[in-house]
């Protein structure tokens, strides 16, 4: 979605009630049908998704460490290296490890109540800060403008007649909300815009107390504390944010102090366990483009982006604690995500810069708990231009939450989606959405093989693949992580199989093949020799 067009679609869109907290408007975009369809479905539906977005674009290689390819990443990153003896080990796996200021996610990974995606991004990405979001917003191609988001697509797929006759009594609450200024692109249907905004936690809680912010000495203070009283007794979804709120009077103790994204998610755990039905929450953390001073020289574990990292982790971690508190953490599935990653090699300032895949986290009681995916290949002399190769499109993520966390039908999801991703499992077997469904994901027995010759080639190369059959991708990535060619798309039979890559003036160097069938992806290295 073009920038302009964001801004002219979002200002009429939904229906707006100006609950004048603060001088701040707050915004809401009533139910879509969808409400209704999940709240009247015969499966167990009240299940909520909340989306932390980290705004910059993360160094997913100073989050996620690879210990198997430390040597060369220390080569690439010598000014900002971690200590190798203070990165988290994480159960199971002595290959990668988690920032040293991520204690809390540690924990919930060794409790199974955390997944790691490796290395997830889109073909053709785009470093551009507003453009990059989009894209993530709106789940389109990257070279493709979409005047609508992935969320909103869904919402408005589930809720044909909304906006007419919404809120009501069977869907009196709102079905989006976002903490921020203005609604996410994501929430943006067709349309309207299904979702709303709650600027920030202290008009929350002005609010929910019925506490009105000063007015201005002026004459037309009078008037502006009557417009704001009229406002707030009118706003509909004011009251039933008020009213779920007021069921949860004592809440987890834990929550870090000046934590901004932790004061986002205590409000969504309060929210949820007051029954409200809300379905998705989004939240945002700031301060991920960290270009330079990203760590102190003298103690490279602190600096800039360890603060940030502790505030993810800690806010996560207060979070599902609270959860669990207030009996909730069977309802919500979390995920982060940032617009794109950072390169390998670090910059002459102490900094990253714009790169393309990253890691990104998906957390709850029901989360796949795993490391999906390899260690990103690190090459052993990094160019400043080398990024992280694709292992996971960010679109078969969001397909596979939808599928298996809302029971999203193939039907409907190939529309909100806007094309066919791959499912990959992200959510546990035992989750109630997908036990009554278990043909959604196959029960996995074999491992993908990828390989190539010649290698080194200059003509063209050989790809033998092995795949369990079904729907299956290949494609080649150079090392700023473009693609270059898709090899394969489409469904195969079990077994073994070949396919050629051709050299069509490619410039020589090394390519990433990437195969993914199901759940599973393998890359493998090749070199295109002169």
């Amino acid at each position: 979605m073009k920038r302009r067009d964001f801004l002219r679609n979002l200002a009429p869109a939904g229906v707006v009630f100006p609950a004048l907290i603060n001088g701040l408007t707050f915004k809401a975009f009533a139910e879509s049908p969808l409400i209704s369809a999940l709240t009247q479905a015969e499966t167990d539906t009240d299940h909520v998704l909340v989306l932390i977005q980290l705004n910059g674009g993360n160094d997913g290689l100073n989050t996620v460490i690879p210990f198997d390819q430390f040597e060369n990443l220390s080569n690439a990153r010598s000014n900002i290296i971690l200590p190798q003896n203070k990165i988290l080990k994480l159960r199971g796996t002595s290959f990668t490890g988690l920032h040293p200021s991520m204690t809390g996610l540690q924990t919930l990974f060794n409790e199974e109540k955390l997944q790691i995606i490796q290395s997830v991004g889109y073909p053709q990405p785009n470093f551009s800060h507003f453009r990059a979001t989009d894209i993530w917003m709106s789940a389109s191609d990257s070279n493709k403008y979409v005047n609508s988001g992935w969320a909103g697509r869904y919402l408005a797929e589930e809720y044909t007649g909304y906006p007419t006759d919404y809120p009501n009594s069977v869907t009196p609450d709102p079905l989006a909300i976002q903490i921020g200024s203005f609604i996410s692109p994501a929430m943006q249907g067709p349309s309207v815009n299904m979702g709303m905004a709650i600027t920030d936690p202290v008009n929350f809680y002005n609010l929910i107390n019925g506490i009105q912010g000063p007015s201005p000495n002026t004459r037309g203070g009078k008037e502006l504390t009557y417009i704001r009283q009229v406002a707030q007794q009118t706003q509909q979804y004011g009251d039933a944010i008020k009213k779920a709120a007021g069921k949860v009077t004592n809440q987890f103790s834990g929550y870090p102090t000046s934590n901004p994204l932790a004061n986002q998610l205590k409000i969504v755990a309060r929210l949820i366990a007051g029954g409200l039905k809300t379905r998705i929450y989004m939240v945002s953390l700031g301060g991920f483009d960290t270009h330079a001073q990203q760590v102190v020289a003298s103690a490279k574990e602190t600096g800039t982006h360890a603060r940030l990292l502790q505030r993810v982790s800690e806010g996560i971690k207060a979070f599902m604690d609270d959860l669990t508190y207030l009996n909730a953490h069977k309802r919500v599935i979390g995920m982060t995500f940032s617009e794109f990653g950072r390169r390998i090699k670090s910059n002459g300032s102490g900094g990253t810069d714009h790169g393309a895949a990253a890691p990104l986290f998906v957390f709850g009681h029901y989360a796949q708990t795993d490391i999906l995916g390899n260690n990103p290949e690190i090459p052993l002399i990094a160019s400043a231009s080398d990024n992280i190769p694709m292992q996971f499109d960010f679109r078969s993520v969001y397909a596979s939450i939808l599928k298996q966390w809302f029971c999203v039908p193939n039907t409907i999801l190939n529309n909100v989606m806007l094309k066919d991703f791959q499912n990959i499992q992200v959510i546990k077997n035992s989750a109630p959405c997908i036990s009554s469904n278990p043909d959604i994901f196959p029960t996995i027995e074999t491992t993908l093989v990828l390989t190539n010759y010649p290698n080194p080639f200059q003509q063209a190369t050989t790809l033998s693949y092995q795949t369990m059959g079904g729907h299956t991708l290949i494609q080649i990535f150079s090392t700023e992580g473009k693609l270059i060619k898709s090899l394969l798309d489409k469904e195969v039979s079990p077994g073994n199989h070949k396919i050629s890559f051709e050299n069509e003036g490619y410039p020589p160097g090394i390519y990433y093949a990437r195969l993914q069938n199901n759940n599973q992806q393998i890359t493998r290295t090749m070199l295109l020799g002169r």
